[in-house]
């Protein structure tokens, strides 16, 4: 929870450049540790989707439509880490899910109601995301993903 979920927060909102520099760098030493994690497994416990596969793909979900500008957690997206992506899009693609993630609502909740970070409330037109494109985590598994 803490280097992910919550350092997108701390990210987001810092008031100095110490605070922000340690959060980010946090968050992505944690998004490189779960992409190496996914190389080896399907889910992060192993072969079954538990809470804490549900816990992640809340903020993967978000993160390139709006953590990745809005709170400035701009290092990588997560469309560059192969095996989050195809994590992210095998999770999304669970019957029942995708419907539960309505982008333009994430957005505009996250750009209108901070505004400390963003105070004319201005919403961006992109990013377009598509996650429901073919991934690589329904293969059988073999030892690694990558």
């Amino acid at each position: 929870y803490e280097p992910v979920n919550n350092g997108v927060y701390k990210a987001g909102f810092a008031t100095t450049q110490e605070a922000y520099d340690s959060a980010v760098g946090e968050l992505f030493s944690a998004l490189d540790h779960w992409e190496r994690v996914l190389c080896g497994r399907r889910y992060l416990s192993g072969e079954t989707i538990t809470e804490a596969d549900w816990c992640l793909f809340t903020t993967l979900v978000r993160f390139d439509a709006v953590y990745y500008t809005h709170f400035k957690c701009n290092k990588k997206h997560i469309y560059e880490y192969p095996n989050l992506w195809n994590y992210l899009k095998e999770l999304y693609q669970i019957p029942g899910v995708s419907e539960t993630c309505n982008f333009d609502h994430i957005k505009r909740h996250y750009y209108i109601s901070h505004l400390m970070v963003n105070p004319h409330g201005i919403v961006p037109a992109g990013p377009i995301i598509d996650l429901c494109g073919a991934h690589n985590r329904a293969r059988p598994y073999k030892g690694e993903w990558c």
